[in-house]
């Protein structure tokens, strides 16, 4: 780790990530800010992505034995039982060293300088809460084109009606914020339930509309379906934030056109 540098914990749940979870890792060891800690949650997968990054651990160690080496942590968390994305989040946050918390998705995209340039934003800004824009991409993670941009300052009211910031790009300074403050929400879309809490908390949302990230999107991952999509976000509205008929309705609208807009 480089001298001066602040530590930035990167949160990984692991759940049937074998496919993808090596080069997750391997993307992470490339980024152009060198001070991080990689903490994988492993929420009890039934395939082999435990092994996979023992397996790369046990490799990285012998390559960096007898080499004087700036690789940032890598730890490797496991549950005994499954848990769910949240908790094993929550179970990350917990554990992290650093003042700052970046999220990453195990099957998502990071370009090289994302931590550089979304942490210069933050100080930037002097925030709290930052995200980035990013794209979709296919089941190869390759960009289609599609490009979800973030406003420049997103608030409690504003973020009802849109659901535009996306995990993968957030980062959080702890420092502000505190750690007990972003622990998820053990609900469906968890990770919404999270940015409207902070931002109800006073933590506006700070966008770098640069594409720092792509969001794989399988063909029938839970995120793509419609349905379910709309069952969560009114789930969201009237249980979790306790918002009256009428004023989830109003907000429903509006994330519904804006959620068919990005998805065209």
């Amino acid at each position: 780790m480089n001298a001066g540098e602040e530590l930035i914990s990167i949160i990984v749940p692991v759940y049937n990530a074998g496919n993808y979870i090596e080069e997750t890792i391997h993307m992470v060891e490339k980024q152009t800010y060198r001070t991080w800690e990689l903490i994988l949650v492993d929420d009890h997968s039934a395939d082999d992505s435990r092994k996979i990054i023992e397996n790369y651990l046990d490799r990285r160690e012998k390559e960096q034995r007898d080499k004087d080496s700036e690789a940032g942590e890598i730890r490797l968390i496991t549950k005994d039982e499954n848990e769910g994305a949240a908790r094993a989040r929550n179970t990350g946050i917990d554990a992290a060293k650093g003042r700052y918390i970046a999220f990453l998705d195990a099957d998502d995209i990071w370009m090289t300088d994302k931590l550089e340039k979304e942490l210069a934003f933050l100080k930037e800004k002097e925030a709290a809460f930052v995200c980035t824009a990013y794209e979709f991409g296919d089941e190869r993670a390759l960009g289609t084109g599609k490009i979800v941009h973030v406003p420049e300052i997103l608030t409690y009211k504003k973020a009802l009606s849109r659901t535009v910031i996306f995990t993968t790009t957030v980062m959080l300074d702890t420092a502000k914020t505190g750690k007990e403050l972003i622990h998820m929400p053990v609900v469906k879309s968890e990770d919404t339930a999270l940015w409207w809490k902070l931002l109800k908390n006073g933590f506006d949302a700070y966008g770098l509309d640069e594409v720092l990230a792509i969001y794989r999107r399988p063909v029938r991952s839970l995120s793509s379906n419609k349905l379910e999509a709309v069952r969560r976000i009114w789930y969201l509205y009237r249980v979790q934030e306790g918002l009256s008929f009428w004023y989830s309705a109003y907000h429903f609208v509006f994330w519904a056109y804006r959620a068919a807009r990005r998805r065209m």
